[in-house]
């Protein structure tokens, strides 16, 4: 769903070609926090019944009962929606940062003020981690601010390359990913809300959990 419009010349929009390839092969779709920007709803791309498992909950669950006065960081503007959820239920505060991406490997990261939150630690929460050079970059600049070493939490661990060992070498407390993808980071376990939300969709009844 990132690729929503061409950002270079010669690109095509594969968030809508996939979604034309799915929906000619499947009844209908769940799926874990598709990335939305420009295409704000599933409903504008597929022609199948579509629902969205939100992961913010099992985020919320896993910051309270793992991190100490936890102070949640979302990448950019865009996540301020799921990034003040996760922030209400655990009841901790939350920052943006401010990002430019001037290609894959090329983002930009600056930290507001954080002066009153340094007793705090940080907990940058990502929907995509790929390259992972919004995380790294976010670590550096939290440390220039004086911060503690934050957690990194991402929903999809896609971590391409050496993406993974990189980030852990740029100083941080740990690094932690719901299953949607096999990865050693997993801690966050996504099957109990998918398997509902299938349940729902298909009309199929109850989905053996193993």
């Amino acid at each position: 769903m990132r690729q929503d419009i061409p950002f270079h010349p010669g690109e095509g929009i594969t968030a809508i070609h996939f979604a034309r390839l799915l929906s000619s092969a499947c009844d209908w779709l769940v799926t874990v926090d598709p990335h939305l920007h420009r295409i704000h709803h599933l409903g504008e791309v597929y022609s199948v019944p579509t629902r969205v498992v939100r992961a913010s909950p099992s985020i919320a669950a896993w910051i309270a009962a793992n991190v100490q006065l936890p102070l949640l960081v979302g990448p950019d503007a865009e996540s301020e929606q799921w990034v003040s959820a996760v922030a209400a239920v655990v009841g901790c505060p939350f920052t943006l940062l401010q990002k430019t991406r001037n290609g894959d490997r090329e983002v930009e990261v600056s930290v507001p003020v954080v002066a009153a939150w340094r007793d705090r630690t940080p907990v940058l929460v990502d929907d995509i981690a790929s390259t992972a050079m919004t995380m790294i970059g976010a670590v550096a600049r939290m440390h220039e601010a004086g911060l503690r070493d934050p957690w990194c939490i991402a929903v999809h661990p896609l971590f391409a390359g050496d993406a993974h060992a990189a980030l852990r070498a740029a100083g941080v407390a740990g690094i932690v990913s719901s299953n949607t993808i096999a990865h050693e980071s997993n801690r966050i376990d996504m099957s109990e809300p998918i398997a509902d939300a299938i349940e729902r969709l298909s009309g199929v009844g109850h989905v053996l959990r193993v």
